[in-house]
């Protein structure tokens, strides 16, 4: 709520998905906007009654007005990847309810802990001219705004000027005059942003525990039908299994939201082990997820299988894989070999014992049955 004199202004921040960004048609096409700023006056904020519905010229053009005083200090997507939107309710109005707006919003945006570049202030600016003299108001109320010569509206922050508008009801104004508001502008601007920040100095460092947990992975173009999978059916796994968000763009920009913050995390290491590249070598901490008659399957990574054969599970004779492993039991696995074919061939052997099977091997000679050929799943 920013409050300066009668006019009080509350406004309400919303971060969302960025799938929830508004799409936009133009004459050059289809665009989207990720932040939105709408400015809402009903009549009860003048002591009048009338019509609630749709918004007037008067209100688009005041939302319009706070929303680009603010668009130079939102961060961009790639470091802040949320849809947000901004609603300015006119509790009450004497005047300046544009800049009155600006400020809430800043301070909104900060409550909600969106990180901007900087705070912006802002303030209306009159002109009272008689003959040869002319007095320069600040902050105008509602009847010095009526019986004025102008009402210009300066925001900005502490580097410079991000937005302004003018109405003027004279002929003109000199560049010497303009110099001067501008000048005295920022004063006032300078004092209204001090009392903003007396009460919260900078944006919050935690997002609120009720806002969306939103991740961002860029993944090789070539990788997208691996997320995806044979008829949507991987990303429609993932989406079930995590209840998330995911939007798979064409650029390879991976976007994953979420109420719950371990969930979110779950599918974004998900999807880093689809595109992970495994090499010999490298030892996991796997899952046992099936068990056939010459082997069994272990998950290294999240949708990522390897097989272990009954020559890899013990440095003696197996007969039956479910003698040594059963199913959903944690294995440590080695990676053997990567064949022709892109299958990944584990080993529960390490060090002696490796050197050991391999020796054993190459006494006996290869076997027709030792890697039997298996459908890739």
């Amino acid at each position: 709520m920013f409050k300066r004199g009668e006019t009080q202004v509350l406004t309400v921040t919303t971060l969302g998905s960025p799938s929830l960004e508004q799409l936009i048609e133009s004459p050059e096409g289809e665009t989207a906007k990720r932040y939105m700023h709408h400015y809402s006056m009903p009549p009860y904020s003048v002591g009048e009654t009338g019509r609630v519905g749709y918004p007037s010229r008067r209100e688009i053009g005041h939302g319009a007005l706070a929303e680009r005083a603010l668009l130079p200090v939102i961060p961009a997507q790639t470091s802040f990847p949320y849809t947000i939107r901004l609603v300015s309710e006119v509790m009450s109005s004497n005047g300046s309810t544009s800049m009155a707006s600006a400020c809430g919003s800043t301070l909104g945006l900060m409550d909600a802990g969106v990180p901007i570049k900087n705070p912006v202030s802002g303030i209306a600016m009159g002109l009272i001219s008689d003959k040869d003299k002319e007095v320069i108001l600040s902050d105008i109320m509602g009847m010095e705004d009526f019986c004025g010569d102008m009402d210009f509206k300066v925001a900005g922050t502490v580097d410079g000027i991000t937005a302004i508008q003018m109405d003027v009801k004279k002929d003109g104004l000199t560049d010497a005059l303009i110099k001067k508001i501008i000048d005295q502008a920022k004063e006032g601007r300078s004092f209204i942003l001090n009392k903003m920040l007396s009460v919260i100095p900078k944006y919050r460092d935690t997002l609120s525990k009720y806002a969306p947990r939103v991740s961002i992975i860029t993944i090789p173009k070539e990788k997208i039908g691996e997320i995806i999978g044979p008829g949507g059916k991987v990303i429609r796994q993932i989406i079930a299994e995590t209840s998330c968000d995911i939007n798979v763009n064409d650029d390879g920009i991976v976007t994953i939201s979420g109420t719950e913050p371990q969930k979110v995390d779950m599918a974004y290491k998900w999807i880093s082990g689809i595109i992970k590249e495994v090499t010999p070598g490298e030892v996991y901490e796997g899952l046992v997820k099936r068990i056939l008659s010459f082997g069994a399957f272990v998950e290294i990574l999240p949708g990522r299988e390897g097989m272990v054969h009954v020559s890899q599970m013990t440095t003696g004779f197996v007969a039956n894989p479910a003698d040594v492993v059963q199913i959903g039991q944690k294995v440590t696995v080695r990676v053997a070999e990567i064949d022709d074919q892109g299958r990944i061939n584990l080993s529960m052997l390490f060090g002696e014992d490796a050197n050991k099977k391999t020796q054993q091997r190459q006494q006996s000679g290869p076997r027709r049955d030792q890697f039997p050929k298996r459908r890739r799943f």
